[in-house]
């Protein structure tokens, strides 16, 4: 059984920086991919970003290349949203997950039925 847990979302103004943190329970977490998801009012949930097992390799949506930078640390059994130059669009409830499969090539590992365990959730609001 794998708890998650997200925090750091918040009310920031466009331009600005959060940091998400995800913290999981369980010794499985560091010998996994790891995602991070959004959901907007109205939308459905969509991909951000993912990484590896070993936080060698990376995969980000379109929408947030650039501005956005997943990484993990497993002796701390956390995973992070760094995330920077946002825009009102970015506006969503962000989700952290971890992927089944932990030889999954990143580029495939956007769809959210890949992921099997995910937290409850953080308000990211970005006022323009």
């Amino acid at each position: 059984q794998v708890q998650l847990i997200e925090s750091g979302g918040g009310l920031v103004q466009a331009g600005g920086s959060l940091r998400l943190s995800c913290t999981a329970s369980g010794r499985t977490f560091s010998t996994y991919p790891m995602g991070w998801f959004r959901q907007a009012p109205g939308k459905e949930r969509e991909f951000v970003a993912a990484i590896s097992w070993s936080g060698g390799n990376t995969w980000y949506a379109d929408s947030v290349k650039g501005r956005f930078t997943i990484s993990r640390d497993n002796a701390k059994n956390t995973v992070y949203l760094q995330m920077n130059s946002l825009k009102p669009e970015d506006t969503a409830v962000y989700y952290c997950a971890k992927h089944r499969d932990r030889w999954a090539s990143l580029a495939t590992a956007t769809g959210q039925r890949q992921y099997d365990y995910w937290g409850q959730g953080t308000q990211v609001t970005v006022s323009s």
